[in-house]
């Protein structure tokens, strides 16, 4: 399995750069291809590298991702290497290692029969080309198995994550000199500064209002990435403000929704645009509620320590497959820490009990 998780963090698959993805999914291919023996089917969806591979009538949907947020060269920072038990390179834990798992615990039953494998290209940035194919391939399924990370270092695994909200608010002003003729400018600046305090007052609203989030708990909105202006001796005509939004409900990604889509101007002259929307729904912890007491059985009769189950506020493509009517389970993949961050690794003595856990998965929810 180290060899293997070897060959597939030295390929290096970053998101944004589509020649890496379909390389990535060469390696991969032939990854599964050797342990499966079956060849997959290579589907590309604007421009991004899928692979999926389909064993009779699938009962089981076993879902990963082979793309990453490092950019290419990392290696050259980041490099692979297994020291102290841990593993270590860029997308080791997130989640190279999950696809080494999935591999592996499939090829030691008996048979893949009854079982559908899909390994998309563009997680990190939200599957927006492969959104569909997840939805339906997890259609009819009787449960769908998602090999993300584990939710923390003692191996967590991931019953409930809220549902993700990105939006842009565009401000336009009128540009100006700002020595001579200031007062001729519409500030573009000051404007979204107002945007900036009422987007972050709908987050401690959410907080305030004691929306129940259940186990997830409130919903969070968050600005983030800002810019402003063309020169410094010019009154900004144009200004952009990103906004994240983690929702544990439907009803609170839809209130939010609203509130953001009001927001309207407070500088006289200014206009304001809101762009983009909802992007992933929450998946709620009755999706994964009979999987996980599954899992937990089979961890006991394998005689591996007590599994805990938790609720995230990051999204994966397990939100997809919950809100398509499918049982779901996450984060059944690689135990380890710092994913998307220079401390990433994975703790090599857990990944031959998480892909027998796997493989029992599999076998008990096909039939």
């Amino acid at each position: 399995m180290l060899a293997d998780l070897k060959e597939l963090v030295l390929c290096e698959s970053f998101s944004a750069d589509l020649g890496a993805v379909a390389r990535s999914a060469e390696v991969v291919g032939a990854l599964g291809a050797r342990l499966l023996g079956a060849a997959p089917e290579t589907i590309v969806i604007g421009g991004v590298t899928h692979l999926r591979w389909t064993f009779g009538t699938p009962r089981v949907l076993l879902v990963g991702h082979h793309d990453t947020v490092w950019p290419i060269g990392s290696l050259d920072t980041h490099p692979w290497s297994v020291a102290g038990g841990r593993a270590r390179g860029p997308g080791v834990l997130d989640m190279k290692a999950g696809l080494v798992q999935m591999f592996h615990a499939l090829a030691s039953l008996p048979s893949p029969e009854g079982v559908c494998v899909l390994v998309n290209g563009d997680e990190e940035v939200g599957s927006t080309t492969s959104r569909q194919l997840i939805e339906r391939s997890a259609r009819g399924c009787a449960a769908t198995f998602v090999l993300e990370a584990a939710a923390d270092e003692k191996g967590a695994l991931k019953t409930a994550r809220k549902g993700t909200s990105r939006y842009e608010v565009v401000v336009h002003g009128r540009a100006a000199h700002s020595g001579q003729e200031p007062e001729k400018g519409v500030n573009a600046t000051v404007e979204i500064a107002h945007q900036v305090l009422a987007v972050a007052g709908f987050g401690a609203s959410s907080a305030a209002s004691g929306a129940d989030g259940g186990p997830l708990g409130a919903a969070t909105v968050t600005p983030t990435l800002m810019s402003s202006g063309s020169a410094r001796n010019t009154v900004p005509a144009l200004a952009r403000l990103a906004v994240d939004v983690r929702a544990p409900t439907t009803a609170e990604q839809d209130r939010i929704d609203a509130l953001v889509r009001g927001l309207g101007a407070r500088t006289p002259g200014a206009t304001v645009e809101v762009l983009g929307g909802r992007q992933r729904p929450p998946m709620g912890p009755e999706s994964s509620a009979a999987l996980f007491a599954l899992a937990c059985g089979i961890a006991a009769e394998l005689g591996q320590e007590p599994l805990r189950g938790r609720a995230v506020g990051g999204a994966s493509d397990a939100n997809y497959t919950a809100a398509a009517g499918c049982p779901t389970l996450d984060g059944l993949g690689a135990v380890g820490g710092g994913a998307h961050a220079d401390s990433e690794y994975v703790d090599v003595a857990r990944l031959v009990p998480r892909t027998r856990l796997l493989a029992e998965l599999i076998a008990r929810t096909r039939q």
